[in-house]
């Protein structure tokens, strides 16, 4: 009977073992990616999406557009995300070859703050911004920014800038709007993924800048659109290039994304800049955010695995944009990019 027992507990625990490595296989990655922590949440949405519909497992690590632009560079990972553009000198670096840039969907960065006093959205330009980050405007009822919002009772409170602290596209967006609007930014920090900051504490990603602006009375930051809304930040209205104040609707963002399409039709890399775009509804501090594949991958079923995936992306995965705060690609970019994810699959 004893060794009938033990018998009987050798098999369990080999089913018990065949069990665990069944699932273990099950659960294995197909995909890797790194990079941008703008585009998480409808990245997120997409994979997991993606891998009830096919069963292909894609891991994703938020770890910020400069690490997603290293980690792509050094061949450690199958795809990069990124919301700026490789440089050419990045591009040159890239250890696996050619890298394409693929926009995915279109976000904006958002001004947010907390001022419980102040209970409808600010009115901010560009220019006032600029000076808010470089230190020259220090406190919330500063003339300049009661000027811009007249009738409301701004406190008498110091102003403390959050920034990111990490390698960000965010920080790349937001740094390229201030450059555009502001020459005293422009002749200072200038724009980055990473910049020195003349003011303000950092925070890691857009969850650290907006757990420091929610806990911070008196704090500014910059975040994309749903960090905000999740976190239920306020958010400021922005000065577009047309003098209006526009909030960062799915319209306005995309109203800013119809001014790239000259642009688009030239800059076949598609590393265009959408801030300060012209028009009375656009929201000016908008931009693609891109995912960053090599034209010819060295393992082949990765290479048909990503290519199957960007299909997917470019046309069912566009429906989810709106309801996570992003704005779905123009259909006649999305088509465009489609054509380019079967010369990838052809090897051209």
């Amino acid at each position: 009977q004893t060794e009938l027992h033990v018998r009987i507990r050798t098999l369990s625990a080999f089913i018990g073992l065949s069990l665990v490595t069944v699932n273990a296989g099950a659960q294995s990655v197909d995909l890797t990616g790194a990079g941008a922590t703008f585009p998480y949440p409808i990245y997120s949405k997409w994979f997991s999406d993606y891998a009830a519909k096919t069963g292909v497992r894609i891991n994703y690590q938020s770890i910020g557009s400069g690490g997603g632009i290293r980690q792509l560079s050094e061949r450690t990972v199958d795809f990069g995300a990124s919301d700026a553009p490789m440089s050419d000198a990045e591009l040159s670096k890239a250890k696996g070859g050619k890298v394409l840039h693929f926009p995915m969907v279109l976000g904006a960065v958002v001004v947010t703050y907390t001022l419980p006093s102040v209970q409808k959205p600010l009115k901010l330009s560009g220019t006032v911004l600029a000076d808010i980050f470089l230190g020259k405007i220090t406190k919330w009822n500063d003339a300049r920014i009661a000027s811009l919002n007249a009738g409301v009772a701004l406190p008498a409170r110091a102003i403390l800038v959050v920034h990111r602290s990490d390698g960000s596209g965010t920080s790349f967006i937001f740094t390229d709007y201030l450059t555009t609007v502001s020459p005293a930014w422009s002749a200072g920090p200038g724009t980055g993924k990473e910049v020195q900051w003349p003011v303000g504490l950092g925070g890691k990603g857009n969850e650290g800048v907006a757990g420091q602006v929610r806990q911070i009375v008196g704090s500014i930051g910059y975040v994309e659109l749903a960090y905000a809304r999740q976190n239920k930040l306020a958010y400021a209205e922005m000065q577009n290039a047309a003098g209006a104040f526009v909030s960062p609707t799915i319209e306005a963002i995309t109203e800013a994304a119809a001014s790239a399409a000259k642009q688009l039709g030239k800059d076949t890399d598609y590393r265009v800049s959408i801030v300060n775009a012209p028009g009375k509804k656009s929201y000016p501090i908008s931009s693609f955010t891109w995912l960053l594949v090599y034209e010819h991958m060295a393992d082949a079923a990765k290479a048909r695995k990503v290519r199957d995936f960007l299909k997917y992306a470019l046309a069912d995965g566009q429906k989810s944009a709106p309801a996570l705060d992003y704005a779905p690609l123009p259909s006649n970019l999305a088509s465009q990019l489609a054509k380019r994810v079967a010369a990838l699959a052809a090897g051209k």
